[in-house]
């Protein structure tokens, strides 16, 4: 098989949330750890960091990622989704894994993995940790997939964990209040090792402090946290939301316990987009109007998202827009200007809401527009339509943005 065909067994002979959403999640860990004995535990051979956290995983993760590697450090970084390319998931030193090791892990491993019919993201996270052994880093930064406790990447003993914000999101399986979501996420402290929180509720708060207790673990809440004068510098990262993730990840390098300069910690701030390839947070495009990209999805993003839509400087804004069916759309409905040009779509994921019922709630909102089939197609007619003043916003969900940076080099 060449890459195409690779990557295309793993969407089709494997469940992807990001594809099918509740029937590619798997309750419990016994698929992950038949394949950890498998390879031979290959995370036990390096540091390890554990991000959790409903909104900021992926910000937080990218930057902690730029310090290390700016300090020095090999870093392996797993994240996800990715947005344009499979390979974005599993990083060393922002170099993605190569195609050909994505070749050979599925010919060389199918015949082990095959009958027990692992998840796409159990299967995944078994070659990031294998490869990143390999490699022989120093130390990966490991983004949750869903929840905490029962995520696969839960296997690791990491030497500091991290739960950015909690709020309402994959509610399916989570739980339905701010309480049971953050049992689920709390599920990544352990035993004896440190936790940085980055936002709280009087809810959260009690719940990370009861658990971390129980684990006697120690616990350090990025909202009490004074950043040190020197380490206070420009963030690459313009969206509003990231100032909250900037506290948290300051925290964390703060009780990491590793060596890092404060150069290091003012470089992976101020050139995280160049170290580790992160995209689609509060991403210009172009000027002149103005593109920006973003995949805050949820209402806990939205919150800062619309705020910051809404402050911007231009004649109009038009909105590039569509969401996927787990989400609560007529929340994120509220949040939306209401003085702004619409093109409703939809991404090429069986998950995504037909452009046609996002129009409908939208006239429910007072939000007026028009729909494309595809994202490419709502991105064109805004285009045409916007003067040098005006202001473009692509984004309401990641796929969404995927699909555009997919295409936008054919856009232009």
């Amino acid at each position: 098989m060449n890459y195409h065909d690779t990557i295309q067994y793993l969407y089709n002979s494997t469940p992807v949330f990001e594809h099918v959403g509740a029937s590619a999640y798997k309750e419990g860990l016994s698929n992950t750890l038949a394949l950890d004995e498998h390879f031979g535990h290959p995370h036990t051979h390096y540091k390890t960091i554990h991000v959790a956290g409903t909104n900021g995983k992926g910000s937080c993760s990218h930057t902690i990622a730029a310090i290390l590697q700016a300090q020095g450090y090999r870093v392996g970084l797993y994240t996800s989704p990715h947005l344009v390319d499979f390979r974005e998931r599993i990083k060393v030193n922002g170099e993605c894994i190569p195609e050909a090791y994505v070749i050979d892990f599925v010919e060389e491993e199918r015949s082990f993995f095959e009958p027990l019919h692992p998840s796409f993201f159990e299967l995944t996270t078994a070659m990031a940790f294998k490869y990143f052994a390999e490699k022989q880093i120093d130390v990966a930064v490991i983004e949750v997939g869903l929840g905490g406790r029962l995520d696969c990447t839960n296997i690791i003993t990491p030497i500091l964990s991290i739960i950015t914000n909690i709020s309402l999101d994959h509610t399916q399986f989570l739980g339905n209040t701010l309480g049971q979501i953050a049992t689920e996420k709390a599920g990544i402290i352990k035993n004896e090792i440190p936790v940085v929180i980055g936002e709280t509720t009087p809810e959260t708060r009690n719940v990370f402090e009861k658990i971390a207790k129980e684990k006697n673990a120690p616990i350090f809440f990025a909202e009490e946290y004074t950043i040190p004068t020197e380490w206070d510098g420009e963030f690459e990262l313009k969206g509003l939301y990231q100032q909250k993730n900037k506290q948290t990840i300051l925290c964390a390098v703060n009780h990491l316990g590793l060596s890092i300069s404060t150069s290091a910690i003012l470089q992976g701030l101020t050139k995280v987009v160049e170290l580790t390839g992160l995209m689609g947070r509060w991403q210009k495009i172009q000027e002149h109007p103005t593109v920006i990209c973003d995949t805050g999805h949820n209402v806990g993003g939205w919150k800062y998202l619309s705020e910051q839509i809404n402050s911007q400087p231009c004649q109009h804004l038009h909105i590039v827009f569509g969401m996927v069916d787990d989400k609560d759309i007529d929340a994120v409905m509220d949040m939306l200007p209401t003085n702004a040009t619409y093109y409703y779509t939809q991404a090429q994921s069986k998950r995504a809401i037909p452009a046609h019922i996002v129009e409908s709630k939208g006239r429910q909102h007072q939000l007026t527009g028009s729909t494309y089939a595809h994202v490419a197609d709502a991105y064109r007619a805004a285009l045409q339509q916007a003067n040098e003043e005006d202001f473009i916003f692509v984004g309401g969900s990641s796929y969404i943005v995927a699909d555009f940076l997919a295409t936008y080099d054919n856009l232009s």
